[in-house]
């Protein structure tokens, strides 16, 4: 057995086809018509755009016409459109007078350079893309063959160095059981394409390439992130059976997504969705969501090699409020910094990044980025219900100096007769000791309270989740955390506002029935975690909760409480049977 990261759910049994990347050898070739080489780029260009459309328009007839997903490719379009780049490839075949396939890998090496320098996986996301462009650019300018995968053998599973976008968008998905890759992860495109095909995925598998060969028969548990070569017959046995009772649980789910989320006994709260795009919108609401409590704005600044301009900014939020018509569309005003990383803004490296200069402090310090982005996010409260949040909020000073700026941008847009909400609201994450232990005082000035987990427990416990040496201690389980987390909601509820939680805690199997105790709103989870949540938490009463709360919050270590909670939900599944 090897380990991995499991990126998309199932387990896929078949036979391996390596499917290493077609590299290149791109030659920096003398020319002498600039204007015939300018030309040979702009219909290279063209071609690329018409592929990638038709990757598009053939993805949706696939997932369906109202699908999103297909739209990650659309990343490539826009990088090959984008000024700079096409500036930067025209400038170098007009001064160093070299071939377009040369002048376009050395602009996209470029790129890929300055993007490759962030440890942020939305940022390494983009190197993917500039690497997939790279390739079918110099590809199509050299006349080479690419990779195919339109006809493949039944039940192949996909193993390579890295799943570019494209080459995911082409496979013959009717005979692709599994999928293997060297490096990818959760937010890679390839396992995003993969979760929306429903085909398992296990990523990040160091030296896949070495150890598997064509032809070798491969087990893929994308839940687990494990991967079995030519395994005995017993385990294909049970691999076989636990596929079964996977595929029943996955009908077992749909039968949750136009229902209301409520527990065994009808106490009713809200289950939202966190999102990063008006394409992830859609997605949350054919999930079952029932309002978006995050969108991500940072990847609308992430995705892109220079700043998104107010007009942009608007239509991306106008286009997520119309697709959730009449449900709430919380928009967190942008989060960067910490371990978000935007190259074209400049951002000084800090010694303590996730101390510093970031969310809601680097907005209060470039209010004309501020206002810009409150200002698109106001006209879009035209379209439809939105409100916004506050991220990495420490003090009511932050919020009252955002209500500010909010105001004075209101009073621009009546002077000019725009329309938008009047009675938007606004709202904090708290995610900070601080905010925690102000909670009181923010509830009478703040509309709404979100709990921010991933970064609460990193800040109570004094853990860099990302540092392996310590990352065994991060656990929202931990004593501190878990009171922290009952003195917020407290705090809101004495104030009446609303209380949700957007970390990933919200869909944890062990949290929830300690959140439903507490009084927690709403729970907002990624949308592939929608029906599972709604689920877990229609599978208590509230009398149940509060005995497991009782129990959990009279322990003293987080290892007692986990063992304790892994206990009760193992006798739970022993009872109602196997969760999914």
């Amino acid at each position: 057995m090897v380990r991995g990261i499991g990126t998309s759910k199932g387990i896929g049994m078949g036979r391996a086809l390596i499917v290493d990347s077609i590299v290149l050898e791109v030659k920096e070739e003398q020319i002498t018509d600039i204007a015939a080489e300018k030309e040979r780029y702009q219909e290279a260009k063209h071609q690329f755009i018409c592929e990638i459309e038709q990757m598009i328009e053939d993805l949706k007839k696939r997932l369906g016409k109202d699908d999103k997903t297909a739209l990650i490719l659309q990343n490539q379009i826009y990088l090959v459109k984008d000024m700079e780049m096409e500036n930067g490839i025209n400038r170098l075949i007009e001064e160093k007078k070299i071939c377009a396939e040369a002048a376009v890998e050395q602009t996209c090496e470029f790129y890929i350079t300055l993007f490759a320098s962030s440890d942020n996986d939305v940022m390494n996301q983009r190197v993917t893309d500039i690497v997939d462009l790279k390739t079918r650019m110099t590809g199509i300018l050299m006349g080479k063959e690419k990779i195919d995968l339109t006809q493949l053998p039944a039940d192949t599973v996909i193993v390579a160095r890295e799943l570019q976008p494209s080459v995911t968008a082409l496979m013959d998905t009717r005979h692709v059981v599994g999928i293997v890759a060297e490096k990818g992860g959760e937010t890679s495109h390839a396992a995003i394409l993969a979760r929306a095909l429903e085909i398992p995925a296990v990523l990040s598998i160091k030296g896949a390439l070495g150890q598997i060969k064509t032809g070798d028969f491969i087990i893929v548990d994308g839940e687990y992130g494990e991967i079995f070569i030519n395994p005995i017959p017993k385990t294909i046995e049970i691999y076989k059976k636990k596929r079964s009772i996977y595929q029943k649980q996955v009908q077992e789910l749909k039968k949750y997504i136009d229902k209301e989320t409520v527990t065994r006994d009808g106490r009713r709260v809200c289950l939202a969705a966190n999102i990063g795009n008006a394409g992830e919108a859609a997605k949350a609401m054919e999930a079952g969501a029932e309002c978006v409590g995050l969108f991500r704005t940072e990847f609308l600044f992430m995705n892109g090699t220079s700043m998104p301009t107010e007009e942009e900014q608007f239509e991306a939020y106008k286009k997520a409020a119309v697709i959730c018509k009449d449900k709430v569309l919380t928009i967190r005003t942008l989060d960067i910094g910490g371990d978000k990383d935007v190259p074209y803004m400049g951002l000084a490296k800090e010694a303590n990044p996730f101390l510093g200069y970031r969310a809601i402090r680097f907005c209060l310090g470039r209010i004309d980025i501020f206002t810009a982005q409150l200002r698109a996010i106001l006209r879009a409260s035209a379209y439809g219900n939105i409100r916004i949040m506050l991220p990495l909020v420490t003090g009511v000073n932050e919020l009252r100096a955002a209500k500010t700026v909010l105001h004075n941008i209101m009073n621009e847009l009546d002077s000019k007769n725009i329309k938008y909400d009047k009675d938007i609201q606004i709202g904090v994450m708290i995610e900070t000791p601080a905010a925690c232990m102000t909670a009181d005082m923010l509830a009478q000035e703040a509309a709404f309270f979100s709990i921010g987990t991933n970064d609460l427990t990193q800040y109570m416990l004094a853990v860099d989740r990302g540092n392996e040496n310590v990352a065994y201690l991060y656990s929202p389980l931990h004593p501190s955390v878990l009171r922290a987390i009952k003195r917020i909601i407290e705090c809101a509820k004495e104030k009446n506002i609303e209380v949700g939680m957007c970390g990933e805690a919200a869909a944890s199997p062990a949290m929830i029935p300690l959140l439903l105790t507490f009084g927690l709103d709403e729970f907002s989870v990624t949308a592939t975690k929608v029906l599972e949540t709604r689920k877990n938490i229609a599978s208590w009463t509230i009398k149940e909760a509060a005995e497991v709360t009782d129990a959990v919050m009279s322990m003293h270590t987080e290892r007692e409480i986990s063992d304790y909670l892994q206990t009760v939900l193992e006798q739970k599944e022993a009872v109602n049977g196997t969760g999914i």
